[in-house]
């Protein structure tokens, strides 16, 4: 068969959530664009992101029964339908994958070729038999589960966050290494879903939030039963009948004793890394180490023609970052606008109860950078909304500086994925306390809790002996 040969001005590698962004962007200005998925279109949108939240909101349902004689409302016998839950995963991803799909976005005008894509040279990309020379090339491979090194591993059944959604049953005892954001949302879920749950972690779980914050969090997590277990090494792991082992000693103290974790099920959920072995990088001059591909602040590689967005540059993973890259890159590419990344103004969510979400920085980086420093703080408990709805744990953190500048905020508490927003918002756009203390919030909500906060950084100076003789002075005139 010869060889096809395309020349568009765009190319796009990998149709995940920062993919499709780029693609779809691009043909809407007109540009020919091409984009190539070796899988499914839609990758950890469609196979982490949405059957996690589809999983996390059975979860909460099943809790709220649980719970509901706080509410006056009558406790009734009630089990879990696990084939139910599974039903309804699968039925939020179908919901979405039609907006994902290779027939929607042909009909936006983008190529989509199925097939592995590699490079030949600099300027040329191979599927199969077609050569597709474009101006510019956007690899959004993303990433995959991070398998970690154990003894025992191979041979020993596992599950990894992508094939958890596929269980036709409740575990009864699962074993999850790793406690970050998606352990962490997982153990969760399927500790209120019927299982027994053990969490091991080597570091510090939750290590780039803010460490109050996160506790409150891990004190959730252990009140409802899931058993974490931090600062462990993995010695090994092995599969003993129908059951899973792991064994475990605490980290650096190796004469203590080794103890063994026995379930029905292991997760792993020890991270992710960046997929790029199938590219063949190096035909193309693209630089590249385990960490993923180096970028500059433009997002482009060593080689010019090549920009990399999402996962694959490592760092921070996320949906919502991968799609802000899509953006900045397609402006660059069309238009030669300038950008650069913030990282800053991109917000991190945990997906627990309670959630925990994060925007520029925590106080521990916003004291390490140096300068003065304001932190303000307001509990859920001492908020309308939350004492009305129950949720009264938790509380917003700001970090500004000694004028004022939003530098970071956190949020542990109710629905903190969706009041992260506002400050994301004053982040990226650098606005001062001020405006968040001047914010009119509907009544009652759980966005009060930061207004609250806000104020609380002019309450020093109201309070000052300046401003009372002011006050004093002015009460004469009546």
């Amino acid at each position: 068969m010869p060889l096809e040969n395309i020349e568009p001005d765009i190319c796009v590698i990998g149709a995940g959530a920062g993919g499709l962004a780029a693609a779809a962007a691009t043909a809407a200005m007109g540009v020919p664009v091409v984009l190539i998925e070796k899988g499914r279109m839609g990758g950890q949108t469609l196979t982490g992101a949405v059957p996690t939240r589809a999983l996390l909101a059975a979860a909460a349902h099943a809790d709220a029964l649980r719970a509901g004689a706080a509410f006056g409302v009558k406790s009734v016998r009630s089990g879990i339908d696990f084939a139910a839950v599974n039903a309804h995963v699968r039925g939020a991803i179908a919901a979405v994958t039609p907006l994902m799909s290779p027939e929607r976005f042909s009909g936006l005008g983008v190529r989509v070729v199925a097939g592995t894509a590699r490079f030949a040279d600099a300027a040329t990309v191979a599927v199969g038999d077609l050569r597709i020379k474009a101006r510019r090339f956007i690899i959004a491979t993303g990433s995959s589960p991070l398998i970690p090194s154990i003894p025992g591993l191979g041979e020993t059944p596992y599950l990894v966050p992508q094939t958890a959604f596929d269980l036709p049953d409740c575990p009864r005892h699962l074993i999850i290494i790793g406690a970050g954001r998606i352990g962490l949302e997982l153990a969760q879920a399927f500790r209120r879903l019927g299982s027994d749950v053990t969490v091991l972690e080597g570091e510090t779980p939750l290590r780039r939030e803010d460490p109050e914050c996160a506790a409150i969090v891990f004190d959730a997590l252990e009140r409802e039963g899931v058993r974490l277990r931090t600062g462990v090494r993995i010695l090994q792991a092995r599969r003993v009948l129908a059951r899973v082992q792991v064994v475990i000693r605490t980290s650096g103290a190796e004469t203590a004793p080794e103890e063994t974790i026995e379930g029905t099920h292991l997760l792993l959920a020890a991270g992710r890394t960046p997929n790029v072995d199938d590219l063949d990088l190096d035909a193309a001059g693209i630089r590249h180490d385990r960490n993923g591909i180096t970028v500059d602040k433009r997002l482009r590689t060593t080689n010019k023609k090549v920009y990399a967005i999402g996962d694959v540059i490592g760092g921070a993973k996320s949906t919502h970052l991968a799609s802000h890259h899509a953006g900045l890159v397609v402006r660059n590419a069309l238009f030669r606008h300038p950008i650069a990344v913030d990282h800053r103004a991109i917000a991190n969510v945990t997906f627990t109860d309670p959630e925990l979400a994060r925007i520029g920085l925590t106080e521990q980086e916003a004291r390490s950078a140096g300068g003065a420093i304001r932190i303000l703080r307001w509990p859920y408990g001492e908020n309308d909304c939350a004492a009305a709805t129950g949720a009264t744990v938790g509380h917003i953190k700001v970090v500004t500086d000694g004028s004022g500048q939003i530098l970071g905020a956190t949020i542990v508490g109710a629905q903190a994925s969706e009041t992260i927003a506002l400050w994301a918002l004053a982040v990226g756009q650098r606005l001062p306390i001020g405006a968040i203390a001047g914010l009119i919030a509907p009544y009652p909500t759980y966005a009060e809790v930061g207004k609250r906060a806000a104020i609380t950084y002019f309450m020093r100076g109201l309070t000052s002996a300046r401003v009372r003789r002011i006050i004093g002075w002015l009460r004469r005139f009546g």
